[in-house]
């Protein structure tokens, strides 16, 4: 951190350096999905860059001497603080915790008065203490909105807050050793500690700057992925989604243990909705019946989406027996809760297929047997459930 009254010429140099690694960013953040609509996160953290340039230019500008140093040197510590503490609220933002995001607007303003008011009584060794402790604590900040969720975050994000902290302690150290020690420790001058605490502000600019940007591609890499495994309209897994969950209990059937049901749902008449009604009401009964089968599942349970108005159900460690109570439950709901679209309100049925997994099963004979079920269902006048036999039923 900055000391003394007057900055050195290699001071200056790296405040520069400083301030325009922030413009940098900035920059970066222009081109960066440029044109798309941004999350308020992004914009909020490209402000917080924005305003940290500026104070590092304000700080290079007094330490230069083109602007009076009693207005530069508070002038631009405000900034910073306040650069710092909006970096922070934009990762509590990422990390969905608005109370603590809208928390910083007050805690920045509580931090530059506490500020102005040592830099008033001290311009010096207070100002430092001050400084380096605000400073430090917001980026520790920033980096518990990292750490938030550990056990379900990526190496990088992980990575990011472990480096964070460990720099925030370095920027804070600054001031801690100005209070315990004012003479110094040892090898550890005040002199050396302040190229060391400006060194991190450096590598918390890279750090946070270009770990921001990857955890950002990460993200939407991630919701890419998700994309292809789920059904937009019901926010069910889709096809290839509900096939990937159902492969480690495929494997299961083949070991001794409680059964793995699969059951497939066929809505009644499903075409003539969307052909009467539109597609968009066939969309709303879709959500109308996931909803309604969700109810009806425990938390291992796990309902996809295959196709127009087919759907799968699996459930492990259920029998034949409790697979048709729990599709009865989901019949008789279907059937007694018509749906309320804009044009009307309409009442469906459903048709249900019941099967279990079998050692010998492959995805072709397990969806061929409860899809024969439930063509069945239909064949006897819809609105009904079918088990599979137990023997093995020739693929339709």
């Amino acid at each position: 951190m900055l000391s003394g009254a007057m900055l050195t010429m290699d001071s200056t140099t790296m405040v520069l350096v400083l301030a325009l690694g922030n413009l940098a960013l900035c920059s970066m953040l222009f081109f960066f999905d440029y044109g798309a609509p941004r999350a308020p996160a992004l914009a909020s953290w490209g402000l917080s860059k924005q305003v940290q340039a500026a104070a590092w230019i304000l700080l290079a500008l007094g330490g230069a001497r083109v602007v009076p140093e009693p207005l530069a040197l508070p002038g631009g510590w405000a900034l910073l603080i306040g650069g710092v503490a909006l970096e922070s609220a934009a990762l509590w933002e990422t990390a969905h915790r608005r109370r603590l995001q809208r928390a910083m607007v007050p805690l920045a303003l509580g931090a530059v008065f506490i500020f102005l008011v040592s830099y008033w009584i001290d311009p010096l060794g207070l100002r430092t203490l001050a400084a380096a402790l605000i400073l430090g604590a917001f980026y520790l900040l920033g980096a518990a909105a990292l750490a938030r969720g550990w056990h379900r975050a990526s190496m990088l994000q992980r990575a990011l807050a472990v480096v964070t902290a460990l720099l925030a302690l370095l920027v804070a150290a600054r001031g801690i050793l100005v209070l315990v020690m004012p003479d110094g420790w040892r090898w550890l001058s005040h002199d050396l500690l302040r190229q060391l605490s400006t060194i991190a502000f450096y590598l918390l600019m890279l750090v946070n700057g270009f770990g921001w940007l990857l955890l950002a591609r990460e993200r939407l890499q991630a919701d890419l992925a998700r994309l292809e495994t789920l059904d937009l309209v019901t926010e069910a897994p889709n096809r290839r989604g509900f096939f990937n969950a159902l492969a480690p209990w495929m494997a299961l059937a083949r070991r001794p243990g409680s059964p793995t049901a699969l059951v497939v749902l066929d809505l009644d008449s499903f075409k003539r909705v969307n052909e009467g009604y539109g597609h968009p009401a066939g969309d709303v009964v879709l959500r109308h019946v996931a909803d309604l089968c969700k109810r009806q599942l425990r938390d291992s349970d796990l309902l996809g989406r295959l196709v127009g108005g087919e759907f799968a159900l699996l459930l492990p460690r259920t029998g034949a027996e409790e697979a048709m109570l729990v599709a009865e439950r989901m019949r008789a709901a279907i059937e007694a809760t018509p749906v309320k679209t804009e044009r009307a309100l309409i009442s469906m049925t459903a048709s249900f297929g019941v099967t279990t997994i079998r050692p010998d099963d492959s995805n072709v004979t397990l969806f061929g047997r409860a899809g024969a079920a439930m063509r069945a269902a239909k064949e006897a006048g819809r609105n009904a459930i079918r088990l599979a036999p137990r023997e093995t039923v020739p693929e339709a």
